[in-house]
C-alpha cells in the first residue's frame, strides 16, 4: 500500500495498520453489506486512483455529499490517500448553501450519493467552480458509469502520505447565520485530538461501533477517528431511527456509540426498548449539545451497566476540549457530584476562563472559555480578520461561557450570543432550560430573549410537551420560580409542536429567535 515517508501524523495510517494486523476482519457493515479491512483498503486505493485521474492534486478540496455508509468512509479515506482535503457537506443545506460552501474554498470536485442526485443540477447552476462530479450511488446515471464499474476499472494508487500540518479537512460551521466559516484542520490537529480524547477516556480495543451521528459533522467525524487506531468494525446507519438502532446494537453486538441528547431521548423512549438485548454495549459517548439532568438520570437508570462518557468541544478545537469519563458518572466514584460538569481538559489542552476585561477569572466565576494546545484550527478559510479575532495570543476564544471549580472541572453555562440581558441582568438561557427540562411534561425547550419595551429583552420560553402529558404556562412558571431567581424566570411561555434541530441534533436557536427580531434594528445573536 505504499511506503511511509516522515513521522508526521497521518489519517490514513490506521488503514495500513488494519491491513497488516486484521486484514480479514470485518471493517464495515452497511446496508446489509460487509467488507474486510483488506477489501476496504483496496477500494480506497482504487477510488484515490479515480480522483487522481479526474485531476485532483495534493491540497485540492473534495466535496462529499451523502448519508452515512461504507462508501462515505471510502470517500473520506480516498481523499486523504490521494492527498486531498475533505469538505463534508451538511445534508440539511439547500442547493445555494451547498454551492456557496463549494465556491468559498474552490471545491471543484464533488462526490454525491443517490439520495442527493436531485440537488445536483441546482448545485451546478449556483456554483462557479464545480466542474467534476462523481456519483457514488450504485447504478449508472446521466451518462456517468456506475460507481462499482468505476472502481473496477480504476488503477489503484499508492498512498501519498500527506500528513502533519498539511490541511486535511475544511469543516463549515455557522453557515445559516451569515457567511459560512470554513474551519481548517490539519492531519495533526485531528489525529492528535482523537488520541488525546481516547487517552482521557480509555475504551475497548477492536470495538464494534455504531455510527448514527452524521459523518459530515465534527462530532461524527471525531468519533470515527477515535475508533480508527483501535481497528473497529464500523456499523453504519444512514439516518437515526430508534427502533433500527436498537436492532443493530442487538444483532451486531455493538460495543460503542456516540449519540447527541435528542437521539438519547428518542432511544430511551422507544416502545420496544426493554425487549432488546443491549448487554454488548460497553460505552456510550454523548455530546454536541447540553444534556439535562432528568435525561441524564434516565440514561443511567435504563442503561446502568454502560459506561457514559461526555465530550465537550468545538469544531475549531478539532474538536474535543474536555472529557467527563465513566468514573465521574458514578455516585461513588473519585469525584462524586461532577456529573453536572463537562469534565476536565484532555491532556494536551489548556483551558482558562477570561472575563470581559480579558483578565483570568477566579474559581467559580463565569467568563469566556478559552483553549490552547496543538489541536487548534489553522484558521477560517479566506477570513483572516475573523481568524485573528478568534485566535488571540495563542488562545482559541470559543464564544462559550463557563466556569471552573476547585478540582478543575468545567461547567458550560451558555453561548455568549445566547445570553439574555434583561433589565441590566445577565440570564444564561441554558440554566433556565435545564430547570424547564426538569419538569416531567417538558420534552424539548428553547429559552431566548425577545424584544420588550420595558426590559429591553424578556426571557421567553418555547416548549414542546411530551406526548400525552399536559402542563400549563402557569405551572411551568411556578416550577421555575421555585428554583430560579425572579429575573431569570420566563416572563412568557409559548407551546409548540416542534422546534428546529440541526442534522446533528442541536437546537437551532437562531431560527427560533429570528422571527421575534426580524423587524427590530437590534438583533440578538
Amino acid at each position: 500500500m505504499g511506503s511511509r515517508v516522515g513521522i508526521a501524523m497521518n489519517l490514513t495510517q490506521p488503514l495500513h495498520k488494519a491491513c497488516r494486523e486484521r486484514p480479514a476482519a470485518t471493517a464495515t457493515i452497511s446496508g446489509g453489506r460487509r467488507q474486510s479491512w483488506q477489501q476496504l483498503a483496496e477500494r480506497v486505493a482504487r477510488l484515490a486512483g479515480v480522483l487522481r485521474a479526474a485531476g485532483l492534486q495534493a491540497g485540492d478540496r473534495v466535496g462529499i455529499l451523502g448519508l452515512n455508509s461504507a462508501r462515505y468512509l471510502e470517500c473520506l479515506y480516498a481523499t486523504w490517500w490521494v492527498g486531498g482535503v475533505i469538505n463534508p457537506i451538511n445534508t440539511r443545506w439547500t442547493a445555494p448553501e451547498i454551492a456557496a460552501s463549494l465556491d468559498d474554498c474552490a471545491t471543484r470536485l464533488l462526490l454525491i450519493d443517490a439520495e442527493f442526485r436531485h440537488l445536483l443540477e441546482p448545485i451546478r447552476s449556483h456554483s462557479r467552480c464545480l466542474d467534476c462530479v462523481l456519483d457514488t450511488g450504485g447504478e449508472a446515471s446521466a451518462g456517468a458509469p456506475a460507481y462499482e464499474d468505476l472502481l473496477a476499472g480504476a488503477v489503484p494508487m499508492a498512498d501519498v502520505w500527506r500528513g502533519g500540518s498539511d490541511l486535511a479537512a475544511l469543516l463549515y460551521t455557522g453557515g445559516t447565520t451569515g457567511r459560512p466559516k470554513g474551519v481548517m484542520l490539519s492531519h495533526d490537529n485531528l489525529a492528535i485530538n482523537a488520541l488525546a480524547a481516547l487517552a482521557a477516556a480509555p475504551r475497548l480495543s477492536s470495538p464494534v461501533a455504531l455510527h448514527v451521528a452524521p459523518l459530515f459533522h465534527v462530532g461524527g467525524l471525531s468519533f470515527l477517528l477515535q475508533l480508527a487506531s483501535r481497528l473497529p468494525c464500523h456499523v453504519m446507519m444512514s439516518s437515526f431511527e430508534p427502533a433500527a438502532a436498537l436492532r443493530l446494537i442487538e444483532q451486531e453486538r455493538v460495543t460503542e456509540c456516540f449519540l447527541v441528547p435528542t437521539m438519547i431521548q428518542r432511544l430511551l423512549a422507544a416502545p420496544d426498548f426493554e425487549r432488546h438485548d443491549l448487554s454488548s454495549l460497553h460505552t456510550l459517548i454523548y455530546g454536541a449539545a447540553p444534556i439535562d439532568p432528568v435525561l441524564q438520570g434516565q440514561l443511567r437508570q435504563q442503561l446502568p451497566a454502560v459506561g457514559l462518557v461526555q465530550a465537550y468541544g468545538q469544531t475549531e478545537a478539532a474538536p474535543v476540549v474536555t472529557i467527563l469519563g465513566a468514573e465521574h458518572h458514578e455516585a461513588r466514584g473519585p469525584y462524586p457530584g461532577k456529573v453536572a460538569s463537562a469534565g476536565r481538559p484532555i491532556g494536551i489542552t489548556e483551558l482558562c476562563i477570561l472575563g470581559a476585561s480579558g483578565a483570568e477569572q477566579p474559581v467559580g466565576e463565569a467568563g469566556e472559555i478559552c483553549v490552547r494546545g496543538p489541536t487548534l484550527m489553522q484558521g477560517y478559510w479566506g477570513q483572516p480578520e475573523l481568524t485573528a479575532a478568534t485566535l488571540r495570543d495563542g488562545w482559541l476564544h470559543t464564544g462559550d461561557v463557563g466556569h471552573l471549580d476547585e478540582d478543575g472541572f468545567l461547567y458550560v453555562v451558555d453561548r455568549l450570543k445566547d445570553m439574555i440581558i434583561t433589565g441590566g441582568e445577565n440570564v444564561y438561557s441554558v440554566e433556565v432550560e435545564k430547570v424547564l427540562l426538569g419538569h416531567p411534561a417538558v420534552g424539548l425547550c428553547a429559552v431566548i430573549g425577545v424584544p420588550d419595551d420595558r426590559w429591553g429583552e424578556r426571557v421567553h420560553a418555547l416548549v414542546v410537551r411530551h406526548p400525552g402529558l399536559a402542563v400549563s404556562a402557569n405551572e411551568l412558571l411556578q416550577h421555575c420560580r421555585l428554583q430560579l431567581a425572579g429575573y431569570k424566570c420566563p416572563r412568557s411561555v409559548e407551546f409548540r409542536s416542534d422546534l428546529p434541530l440541526s442534522a446533528a441534533g442541536k437546537l437551532l436557536k437562531h431560527l427560533v429567535r429570528a422571527s421575534f427580531w426580524q423587524d427590530r434594528p437590534r438583533h440578538i445573536g
